[in-house]
């Protein structure tokens, strides 16, 4: 078992005076439970329910009081609790809707216990059976696979931690970062892949890992599907997305499939309250508030990257270049950009836009746009000279910004430059294996 960044989080709700039941969300496999086991090490006691295990289920009884509740789990797990925290932590809620409704009593009638619950088809629940959590009643926090910087951790790589931690970074640590961040993009953030690579870092023996998760993503198409025909679209759907990943895509006819716009529509959002996919829609705005627009195809990002590199058959192609950018068109570089930086926030489930401009005569888009103070700041992920960055100059001619940030392969530095219509701005040319500390790096950046 790794550290996962996620701890932290997990400490700082500990230690809260008015803290509320904690919600642990993810997708099934990112190391949810692992984690909050790791956690667990900060408390006197622990108590682990399981309620896909049909005994921890039956603890749960809509006619008996919280207090009830709480004797019986501690009768029937035979724990005696010593003095000090404890910590109960309820695995794979989403089995009892009884468990998820009764989560808010722990914090009216139980304030001292630590309440912690997790479910991978949580979301899938809630919204099948109609339940939701009174507002102020419940925290929640956000669990990914593993980021470049766990990535480092896992394998203990102290001088590039060191390296990737440093603001800015030293420029003789880039290359080597470089180089892992490569591989770290390659194999993906999924904990099990992550641990047998470390094990035995080649790529022949990670296939049949790859083939399990997501044939167990495909088999919980069997959960949480309402009929048979949305089983089948959903298991479609699920063998598609890292076909169709980093695409802009359509409804209608996902997949090459023959569904209507509704049937995958449907589908689609049910595997992103999963989250295995974010369907991340556009903004055509260049002012605050960024408003996306529906009426635009959206971009679908998925679950990770190396899953992606491994269904698509692109891991080969890695030793052939040296530059993410190269391959599968920049899908992959801005792919693995976006997946740190959504992984990189645990308390929302946010994402940031792309932008759009779609006319007869030239269409123009930019990868990201992030807000900082009042101020929207343009990102690109691609190599290149400064003046090939049509898009943003397009942007930024119409924009109140004059900072840009450009996510690449090659050294940070600051360069005063200009669009073709002579406006000035500050462009940040950031290594892309930085995406993770995107936030950082744009408060440097500025008060540089």
């Amino acid at each position: 078992m790794f550290t996962r960044s996620i701890l932290v989080n997990l400490i700082e709700w500990k230690e809260k005076p008015h803290r509320k039941p904690l919600i642990l969300r993810g997708a099934r496999q990112v190391g949810k439970t692992t984690s909050i086991e790791l956690f667990s090490k900060e408390f006197d006691n622990y108590i682990y329910l399981n309620l896909e295990i049909r005994r921890d289920n039956a603890l749960f009884d809509e006619n008996l009081t919280i207090d009830e509740i709480f004797q019986s789990i501690l009768l029937n797990k035979n724990i005696t609790l010593r003095p000090g925290s404890t910590l109960l932590f309820i695995d794979e809620i989403q089995n009892s809707p009884i468990a998820i409704k009764m989560l808010r009593y722990f914090y009216e009638k139980l304030p001292h216990l630590h309440v912690v619950s997790a479910g991978s088809l949580l979301e899938i629940v809630l919204n099948k059976e109609g339940i939701s959590f009174p507002v102020g009643r419940i925290e929640y926090l956000y669990m990914y696979p593993l980021t470049f910087r766990e990535f480092l951790m896992a394998q203990r790589a102290e001088p590039l931690l060191k390296a990737y931690d440093s603001v800015p970074v030293n420029h003789i640590g880039i290359k080597p970062l470089l180089g892992a961040f490569h591989r770290y993009t390659i194999i993906g953030g999924m904990p099990e892949v992550v641990q047998n690579y470390i094990n035995n870092p080649t790529l022949a023996n990670l296939s049949t890992l790859y083939e399990t998760l997501i044939g167990s993503y495909i088999d919980d198409a069997d959960k949480y599907a309402k009929n048979a025909s949305s089983q089948k679209i959903l298991r479609n759907f699920i063998e598609a997305a890292p076909q169709e990943a980093g695409n802009r895509i359509k409804f209608h006819g996902f997949g090459n499939s023959n569904y209507r716009s509704r049937e995958a529509g449907e589908a689609l959002r049910t595997l992103e309250r999963a989250m295995l996919i974010y369907i991340i829609y556009p903004t055509t705005s260049f002012h605050l508030p960024l408003m996306t627009n529906l009426k635009k195809s959206p971009k679908l990002q998925f679950l990770d990257t190396g899953l992606i590199n491994y269904f698509v058959g692109l891991q080969p192609q890695f030793f052939k270049f040296s530059d993410l950018n190269a391959i599968y068109k920049g899908i992959i570089a801005e792919h693995i950009v976006r997946q740190e930086i959504i992984a990189s926030d645990f308390t929302n489930n946010r994402h940031l836009p792309f932008w759009v401009r779609e006319s007869p005569s030239s269409n123009a888009e930019v990868d990201l746009l992030f807000q900082h103070e009042g101020t929207i700041i343009p990102v690109e992920i691609k190599s290149g000279k400064t003046g090939t960055l049509r898009s943003l100059h397009q942007f930024i001619e119409r924009a109140d910004s004059s900072y840009a940030i450009r996510l690449y392969n090659g050294p940070l530095d600051i360069v005063e430059t200009k669009t073709p219509a002579g406006k000035t701005y500050t462009l940040l040319n950031l290594p892309y294996f930085l995406a993770g500390k995107l936030k950082e790096y744009i408060e440097w950046f500025i008060k540089s």
